[in-house]
């Protein structure tokens, strides 16, 4: 009897040994195989006015959202945020900054500046204030690449404003050491098939034509 019941004993130990084996092979494995989230990809972020924020068309259609779309497709090891704010100014930009450096950047696309020049914004001002928020994502994520688009305006402020204003950009850059698209829309300003009604926002041929821009920028950097 004693016997017997030792042997019971002995066959749900190695049973219940069997068992946790095997539980924790699969849990081994199961952790090997797990796919990647996308919060363990490297982040790029998209921080900008109305034309990042892709107005007037779908947020897929803006150079942010064909920019994810080219990544996906090649199966880069990155993901994008778009911080686009329409009626953003580098102002308000700086100052709702903070709110988006919770996660670090492997690459900051900085796209300010152009309502600025709309509303005659000092150019000094404007130029402070783009300083800041790349000094803010320096001090914060010293590793992070900082790409700078630059912007023109038209002449209705007066061709020494405009001059001033688009002189900006390359200095801000040269300044602080970032990368700069010389003018973000390049082949689409200006060309009435490009561009909404109000002759400002890019259509989805357009943004088309600013992705490439960008693209000629980001693609040695990814």
């Amino acid at each position: 009897m004693i016997k017997a019941t030792i042997n019971i004993l002995l066959f749900i130990l190695v049973v219940f040994s069997s068992c946790t084996a095997k539980n924790e092979k699969e849990s081994e494995t199961e952790s090997i195989s797990k796919p990647e989230t996308p919060q363990s990809k490297k982040l790029i972020l998209f921080f900008g006015n109305s034309l990042t924020a892709g107005y007037g068309i779908e947020a897929e259609d803006a150079f942010p959202g064909l920019t994810a779309a080219r990544i996906d497709s090649l199966g880069l090891d990155y993901r994008v945020i778009n911080a686009g704010l329409s009626g953003e100014t580098t102002a308000s930009g700086l100052s709702r900054l903070d709110w988006f450096l919770e996660e670090e950047p492997a690459i900051f696309i900085l796209e300010l500046g152009g309502n600025d020049g709309l509303r005659g914004i000092t150019p000094s001002e404007t130029k402070k204030n783009l300083k800041g928020i790349i000094q803010l994502v320096k001090g914060k994520y010293p590793e992070t690449v900082i790409v700078l688009a630059g912007m023109q305006i038209p002449p209705n402020m007066g061709q020494e404003y405009t001059k001033e204003f688009s002189e900006i950009f390359p200095q801000v850059a040269a300044e602080e050491n970032v990368q700069l698209i010389p003018f973000l829309l390049e082949g689409v300003a200006g060309n009435p098939d490009l561009n909404l009604p109000d002759g400002i926002h890019p259509t989805e041929e357009g943004h088309l034509i600013v992705f490439e821009t960008i693209w000629k920028s980001l693609e040695s950097l990814l």
